[in-house]
This record gives C-alpha cells, structure tokens and sequence, in this order.
C-alpha cells in the first residue's frame, strides 16, 4: 500500500511549516566527523530540490547535498524528484511530457516554507551545479530518468562547472552507472540499493571508485559490516535522529542523508 508519504503517491503533501535542524554535535558518542548529505538540500527550510534549499546546505557546511534530476519533453535537465508535477507545484503532469519554458512559469505550492520562495522556478542542472562552484560542499546528483542517451549532458555539466573532482553521480540503474564511467573513468559514483548483498558490493567494486548508497531502515549490522569489511566506501539514508547517527557510528558508519540532521 502507497502511504501518503510515498513518492508515488498522486499527490503527496508535504509540511509547509520549516522544522529546526538538529545538530549531531550533541552527542557525546560521536566523536570523529560525520559526513551528512543534505537529502534533496535541506529541504526542512526550504521547498525540496529547490535552490534555495541547496544554498542553505552551502551556508550550513554540510558535506554534499543531493538532488534529482530529469529530463523534459524537450531535453533539459532540471531538478525534481516525484513522478507528478502535482505534489510540488499543484499542476497536471510530469516532467518527462512538459517543455522547459512552461515548467519555468510554474511556482511552488508545496514544501517547508514554500509561500517565501514564490520568485524561484524550478532550477536546471547547471544552475544546481552553480551553487557548489568553489565551495566545500559536493554536488550529488541522483539520475531519475530511464533515458541512457543523454547520460554524456550530465558528465559534460560537471566537467564545465570544474566540478569533476568534487561532484557524486548516483543511480539505482546500475546499467546507467556503467555508461556513466564509460563517458568519465574517475568521477565518484554512488550505487543506490535497498538491501546491501554481496553482489551489489562486487557490482559497485566492479566500477572503480563507486560507492554503496543503502537504506537504512533495511540494514542492519551484519550487512553494514560486510560492506565495510571489504574496503567499499558507504553512506546510509534516511537518517534523521541523533540515536540512529550514533548507532550507525558504532557499526564505524561515518556517511549518512538526512532531512533533518546537521553538524
């Protein structure tokens, strides 16, 4: 059953009211750094995938922020993340079946403090990489398209902004991250999975420099271990308490996602 939670839901609301961060920094049991990725920028302040929301995780520090990207009926890359445009912007349709210039007229109508940010339009991938040049914070791109042709605009995107050494390019469709390290031998790679199996890790080490991206809610120590046992580098999401922080930090976790967490 699709909850309304669900990114497939028709129209998921979404809270409108920005939550306060909370900063691991309290902990007494965290001790050496946590890496935490903004999860579509830090989207309690700001709508999520908007770029407000991502100069927001640049001013905070965070390690990188991660967003979504798709294409448009006319082959611009721009971010967004649910199947519908419904649940950010109360229009009919996707995406995939809109041009540009129309979705640049649509305005925000949902996410954390939303009616603030009524000036910002839906942001391109370069406009996203922009806000990355020359800061600490890396650009974390997450493919949502089924589209293998256009893979090359991505890698051509980082490698114009000078990005190349500091952007991470993830994907569940591992076919999609092959074609990706065809086109680039050393930029980063995340591979998105739910459960963490022993052929996921030697499919992501098959790569070179390509991380593991799991699910938190589906792993538990033995498979976290098994993949840091064997030297592949991995980060867990969605990880919004300080206890479950601390929890994976015992298990020697030391990269997490989050919507709510700070340093």
């Amino acid at each position: 059953l699709l909850g309304a939670n669900s990114p497939f839901f028709p129209l998921r609301l979404k809270a409108n009211e920005p939550k306060e961060l909370v900063s691991i920094s309290q902990s007494e049991k965290i001790t050496e750094p946590m890496h935490i990725t903004a999860h579509r920028g830090v989207n309690s302040q700001a709508p999520e995938n908007s770029l407000p929301a991502y100069k927001k995780a640049v001013e905070l520090g965070y390690y990188s922020a991660e967003c979504d990207i798709k294409l448009t009926s006319d082959n611009v890359w721009v971010l967004h993340h649910d199947p519908l445009l419904m649940g950010d912007f109360l229009k009919a349709g996707t995406v995939a079946n809109t041009d540009f210039e129309t979705l640049r007229t649509y305005k925000y109508a949902s996410g954390a403090d939303f009616m603030n940010y009524q000036d910002e339009k839906i942001p391109t991938l370069d406009e996203f990489l922009d806000v990355f040049v020359g800061s600490s914070t890396r650009p974390q791109i997450e493919i949502k398209n089924n589209n293998y042709d256009m893979l090359y605009t991505v890698v051509d995107a980082v490698r114009a902004k000078g990005l190349s050494k500091s952007a991470i390019i993830i994907s569940f469709d591992y076919k999609q991250l092959q074609k990706i390290r065809e086109y680039d031998s050393d930029i980063e790679l995340w591979y998105l999975v739910y459960g963490i199996t022993q052929n996921k890790i030697d499919k992501a080490k098959a790569l070179g420099n390509c991380w593991l991206s799991a699910d938190f809610s589906l792993n538990g120590a033995k498979s976290i271990t098994l993949a840091l046992s064997q030297g592949v580098g991995l980060s867990l999401w969605t990880v919004d308490s300080v206890k479950d922080a601390e929890k994976l930090y015992d298990l020697g976790v030391r990269y997490i996602e989050t919507d709510r967490l700070c340093k």
